[in-house]
C-alpha cells in the first residue's frame, strides 16, 4: 500500500482548516451592529426601545365647561355654565339673564350672589336671592341641570368628595380705607379656595351701595382666580384695594 507524501498531507490539513473558518465566518449573525453598518441597515432595536411609552399625563381630565338648559321666566331667560376642574365647581356664571331696567338691575345684583353660592355649597341647594325670586329660581334650575350633565359625564359634585371635611377657614387682616375696614375670610379645601366672603365692608349710605354690587363681584372674583389678582370694581377703588389686600393676608396664611 502506497503512503500519503507528508507535503500533500499538510496541503490538506491546510484546506480543510481554512475551510473551517469560512465556514465559521459565514454563519456569523446577521444582527450584529458592525454588520448591519457596513451592510447599511440600522441595528435592531430591543424589545424595550419598540415598547410604547405611557405616563400619568394620558389620565388627565383637565377642565371643562357644562352649561345647563335656558329656563325661561316672566323677565327672561336665564342660563348656568360651571367650570368643572377634578370634579368640583371652580366657578359658576350666568349667561343669560333678565336685562333693562329694573330687571337689570336685580340681576346686577342676584347673579354674583347666586354664582358665588353655587361655587361654596357645590350643589344647587343655595338660598334664593331677595327681590329676584324668579331669576333665583331660574338660576336653580339652569344649575341643576348642569348638574345632571356634569353627573352623566362621569363627574361628581363635591357634596361627595371626602376632602371637604378638610375644609380650612382663614380671615385676613382688617385693612382701612377712607369708608371702612375691609376684611375678607376664605374657606380652603383640597388646597383650592372654594369661598371668599367679606366679613367686614363699609356700610350705610352710598358706601353701602357700593359695597352691596362690589363685594359678590369680588367673592366671585376670588374664588374665580385663586389668588388676590383680582380686578378692582369701578366705582368702589377702595373697598376694592382694602378687599385684595386682606384676601392676600388670608391667602399667605394657607401658605400662598
Amino acid at each position: 500500500m502506497r503512503k500519503s507524501h507528508p507535503l500533500r498531507r499538510a496541503v490538506l490539513v491546510g484546506a480543510a482548516t481554512v475551510s473551517g473558518i469560512v465556514l465559521l465566518l459565514s454563519l456569523k449573525p446577521t444582527t450584529d451592529p458592525a454588520s448591519a453598518s457596513a451592510s447599511g441597515l440600522p441595528p435592531q432595536q430591543s424589545a424595550a426601545a419598540q415598547a410604547p411609552q405611557g405616563g400619568s399625563g394620558a389620565q388627565r381630565t383637565g377642565t371643562q365647561d357644562i352649561t345647563g338648559d335656558a329656563v325661561r321666566t316672566p323677565y327672561g331667560s336665564v342660563q348656568v355654565r360651571l367650570t368643572v376642574s377634578d370634579g368640583r365647581i371652580v366657578q359658576a356664571t350666568a349667561v343669560q339673564a333678565p336685562q333693562g331696567g329694573t330687571s337689570g338691575q336685580k340681576t346686577q345684583l342676584a347673579v354674583p350672589r347666586l354664582n358665588q353660592a353655587a361655587v361654596a355649597a357645590q350643589s344647587a341647594d343655595i338660598d334664593t336671592v331677595s327681590g329676584a325670586t324668579y331669576t333665583s329660581n331660574g338660576y336653580k334650575q339652569s344649575l341643576q341641570s348642569a348638574l345632571d350633565k356634569m353627573k352623566a359625564s362621569g363627574g361628581s359634585s363635591g357634596s361627595s368628595d371626602s376632602g371637604a371635611a378638610q375644609a380650612l377657614t382663614l380671615t385676613g387682616k382688617a385693612v382701612r380705607t377712607p369708608y371702612g375696614p375691609v376684611q375678607v375670610r376664605i374657606t380652603v379645601s383640597g388646597g383650592r379656595i372654594t369661598k371668599a366672603e367679606a366679613v367686614q365692608a363699609p356700610q350705610g349710605g352710598t358706601s353701602g351701595q357700593k359695597t352691596q354690587l362690589a363685594v359678590p363681584r369680588l367673592n366671585q372674583a376670588a374664588v374665580a382666580a385663586q389668588s388676590a389678582d383680582i380686578d378692582t370694581v369701578s366705582g368702589a377703588t377702595y373697598t376694592s384695594n382694602g378687599y385684595k389686600q386682606s384676601l392676600q393676608s388670608a391667602l399667605d396664611q394657607a401658605g400662598g
